[in-house]
């Protein structure tokens, strides 16, 4: 049996008519740009987030970079972040003019350390008076955020998150790019920091056949400011407040992920059925790490990632056995090139760089059938066991 990692095809031959209906009248509208698949969009959305508004760009980069850059973060700020994520959540921190700083995160969850966020700010900041903000002490710059991941599917802590955020008066950005749809106590990723930015790229629990992002929050003030940055700085036609940039959603892509938009839970549904599938029949291997679902949390497993220390000894196996795998992300970022300006070294954050070198994901779209789930299962079984 071949089983590929993800197969989009099968998502739309289920939904061929209401796709095809729904770009069809999109080119009779020739609202390609922005126009009212889009306003459809971003209502359905942020009442799906349980959020007061929801704008839509073009990429899930740039609606981490407007999100920053809506609360005047830039020059001489700090953002605290993870290593252990996706560069598109550096990058815009650093494409803002502001600096990352990582902390670790946590071996089971995967997300932020509540407790090494803690520690950073204890020890390594202080309290400036004259601006009511803290300062990094070593590198002499103002700490001003806090972008969290909820990474894979499954929302970070968000209560102690805001908790520490409110006590040294910072912005929480949520990075839930992996995350629609995903639930912490009850309330919906997106609807938990001051901001938070998702990504459509095809492969996520909320797909578009291209780019698409958005950013959710219920701050208007917020919500207006990126609206006018996405388009040129201005409310008015021609006229600019101030310089912003070109992040506007297209038509096509709004009116896909509307169309999809009512099937999301069921969608989710599906991945959960299967991750408590593989943690069934996975159990009893002694070479496999299973993921942990979080207290109080509803994981919507954007990926099914296990553990093994030997990665490269399964990878071979399962290439030889036909079934598609992903590695996310095999270098922690403080160890990548892009990043050696910043002097972090190896073994400055240990759990990171020990989940980095073990991670495996493996097949979870929703149209995977049970048939290939049990298949992956057994030939997993049979590589634990030396077979």
């Amino acid at each position: 049996m071949h089983v590929p990692y993800i197969d989009l095809k099968r998502q739309y031959m289920s939904i061929k008519k209401e796709i095809d209906q729904a770009l069809q009248e999109t080119i009779e509208s020739c609202a390609f740009v922005a126009g009212k698949k889009v306003q459809q969009l971003e209502g359905h959305f942020a009442a799906y987030c349980g959020c007061d508004h929801a704008i839509g760009l073009s990429s899930g980069t740039g609606a981490l970079y407007v999100a920053l850059k809506s609360l005047g973060i830039g020059q001489g700020d700090i953002v605290i972040t993870v290593p252990y994520t996706f560069i598109a959540t550096v990058e815009a921190i650093t494409l803002s003019g502001a600096q990352p700083v990582f902390v670790d995160i946590d071996a089971n969850s995967f997300n932020i350390s509540t407790d090494a966020l803690k520690q950073y700010l204890e020890i390594k900041c202080e309290w400036r008076a004259s601006d009511k903000i803290h300062v990094d002490k070593s590198l002499g710059m103002k700490v001003k955020a806090i972008l969290p991941v909820h990474l894979y599917g499954q929302a970070a802590d968000m209560d102690e998150i805001m908790m520490i955020a409110d006590q040294y008066n910072l912005s929480v950005v949520e990075d839930a790019a992996q995350a629609h749809g995903a639930l912490y106590k009850h309330r919906k990723a997106g609807s938990l920091g001051h901001l938070a930015c998702f990504s459509f790229y095809p492969t996520k629990n909320l797909g578009a056949y291209g780019q698409g992002g958005a950013v959710t929050t219920n701050n208007e003030m917020l919500a207006s400011m990126i609206r006018k940055f996405i388009n040129h700085g201005q409310n008015d036609k021609y006229l600019h407040a101030f310089e912003g940039w070109n992040f506007k959603m297209d038509g096509f892509q709004a009116a896909i992920l509307d169309a999809k938009l009512k099937r999301l839970d069921a969608w989710n549904a599906a991945r959960r059925a299967h991750a408590k599938t593989y943690t069934e029949r996975l159990a009893d291997n002694d070479r496999v790490g299973l993921p942990k679902e979080m207290p109080d949390r509803e994981h919507v497993y954007h990926l099914y990632v296990i553990r093994v220390p030997d990665r490269s000894g399964l990878e071979k196996f399962l290439k030889e056995n036909m079934i598609g795998y992903t590695i996310a992300y095999p270098v922690p970022l403080h160890l990548q090139p892009a990043y050696t300006a910043l002097n972090y070294k190896l073994g400055d954050f240990p759990n990171a760089e020990h989940v980095a070198g073990e991670v495996i994901g493996l097949p979870i779209f929703p149209e995977l059938t049970k048939e290939e789930i049990e298949y992956i299962c057994d030939r997993i079984s049979a590589w634990a066991r030396g077979c």
